[in-house]
């Protein structure tokens, strides 16, 4: 039995070649090197369940010069719908459009108009209408789904327009959906809805990946009507989980040209769940440019951009902003990078704020987060924690203008193995809107003081300093 045992823990040490032809970053490779090392047999077998971080997957091409070339760092140059908004933005705030557009390989875009929603009580009916006034197709992506009243609510409405003879998909994470019946789905789909999971156990297809999760929540109607954030479906998420409390999000509709980048987004994640490609004619549709108020930018992280996109967004609207960036995040787990971004932001003069949810479905995280505050708050960062309920939103707001609502939390997961997909905006209406939402939250938090803080006893700083190592495999 001791020899079989040996024999099993020498053979893991095959993981170490796999793991280091990936590249991670060194504090990764460090902590799945001690996890394989000193963990006999779990290290190994944790390391290739959950700890390949990259995925290959093949993008469409098919939609001439309204897509950018993803693989390189070129940017098209604007449609003619976009001219008068760009011209009409300061030079600084061009520059930033053309930063965040090559960093994300995705060109600028625009909306007539942006609306925001501050929790399910307000996002779910502008859906129900949205989806009841479909006249073409309905696209509809989620990370969970539950299987509650609110979910069959949701595909009920999906069923109506199926029966309509609306073109219906529906596209769920299987882990974040994990408790979902299927043959929930079974209305909808005889129906002629198209239902389909993003990433199933699949060895036969090569996906082996659980951890890379479609954290996506993106909504597509017509063509030009798109919602973008934080938003899943569920009772949980109308407060009406006694345990949870209220559940605090965010969720943006955006109008106009930009729901044709994001139909694209939604169109790819289709293609790589199911292998069949969403039609051209009726799906893509062209914006006017008297129409067109807002510009906008698609920001995309996920497993298979090794740019890391997500991260340097933040990073750049940190780097951009003279007066304010306030970030409200579900989870906060930093990199080295965020870290030093928000921190010179801050010593630059910057008012950065941080409101993190103290109250959440993954207590330990806010331990880890917890062992990053001295630093920031040696900085000048302020940070406030939220318990009133569960803060989920994801949003930047950035001196006077920019805004940014999504679905990447400030953590590990977020910047690197989950799909993601974030907002930027250039609106000053959104901008204050978001501010004031922001104003309340901070409001009903504790803002963490320096000197408290350093006091809170020594197996909590113990514990957050154990913790702390594990955070590049969270």
């Amino acid at each position: 039995m001791k020899i079989a045992f040996l024999v099993a823990y020498f053979a893991t040490w095959l993981a170490i070649p796999h793991l280091l032809w990936l590249k991670k970053r060194p504090s990764a490779t460090l902590a799945w090197l001690w996890a394989i090392l000193f963990i006999p047999v779990l290290g190994a077998l944790a390391y290739l369940a959950i700890g390949t971080d990259r995925l290959k997957r093949r993008r469409l091409r098919r939609r001439g010069p309204l897509l950018v070339k993803r693989l390189g760092i070129q940017v098209p140059p604007p449609t003619p719908a976009l001219d008068a908004v760009i011209a009409a933005l300061p030079r600084k705030a061009r520059q930033l459009f053309q930063l965040l557009a090559r960093i994300n390989h995705v060109p600028v875009s625009s909306a007539k108009s942006l609306r925001l929603f501050r929790n399910a009580g307000e996002f779910y009916p502008a859906l129900e209408q949205r989806i009841r006034e479909a006249r073409h197709h309905v696209h509809l992506e989620f990370y969970i789904l539950q299987d509650d009243d609110a979910g069959m609510r949701l595909l009920g409405w999906l069923t109506e327009a199926a029966r309509r003879g609306v073109a219906v998909r529906l596209l769920l994470d299987e882990m974040g959906s994990h408790e979902l019946d299927e043959s929930r789905l079974e209305p909808f789909k005889a129906a002629g809805g198209r239902f389909s999971w993003f990433q199933s156990l699949d060895p036969m297809r090569n996906r082996f990946f659980l951890n890379l999760r479609n954290h996506r929540k993106l909504q597509v109607i017509d063509g030009n009507i798109a919602f973008v954030g934080g938003m899943n479906i569920g009772v949980d998420y109308e407060g009406g989980n006694p345990v949870l409390g209220h559940w605090h999000d965010a969720q943006i509709e955006a109008v106009g040209a930009v729901a044709c980048e994001l139909q694209e987004v939604f169109a790819t994640d289709w293609y790589f769940a199911t292998g069949e490609t969403v039609p051209e004619e009726g799906y893509y549709l062209e914006a006017s440019a008297a129409t067109e108020r807002f510009p906008v930018q698609v920001v995309l992280g996920g497993p298979d951009r090794r740019n890391e996109p997500i991260a340097k967004s933040f990073v750049s609207l940190l780097g951009d902003a003279e007066e304010r960036v306030w970030i409200a995040t579900g989870y906060f787990v930093p990199d080295d990078i965020l870290l030093t971004a928000l921190e010179v932001a801050a010593v630059r003069g910057v008012d950065v704020r941080l409101l993190i949810s103290e109250k959440n479905d993954h207590p330990w995280l806010v331990k880890v987060g917890r062992s990053y505050y001295d630093q920031l708050l040696a900085a000048g960062v302020r940070i406030f924690e939220y318990s009133a309920g569960i803060n989920h939103a994801k949003v930047v707001v950035a001196d006077s203008a920019w805004a940014m609502v999504g679905s990447a939390n400030l953590d590990y997961r977020s910047m690197r193995l989950n799909f993601e997909l974030n907002l930027v905006v250039h609106s000053p209406e959104q901008n204050a809107e978001l501010a004031r939402i922001l104003e309340i939250d901070f409001a009903q938090c504790v803002e963490i003081d320096r000197t408290t803080f350093a006091r809170r006893p020594s197996r909590q700083k113990m514990l957050e300093a154990a913790l702390r190592p594990l955070s590049p495999m969270l």
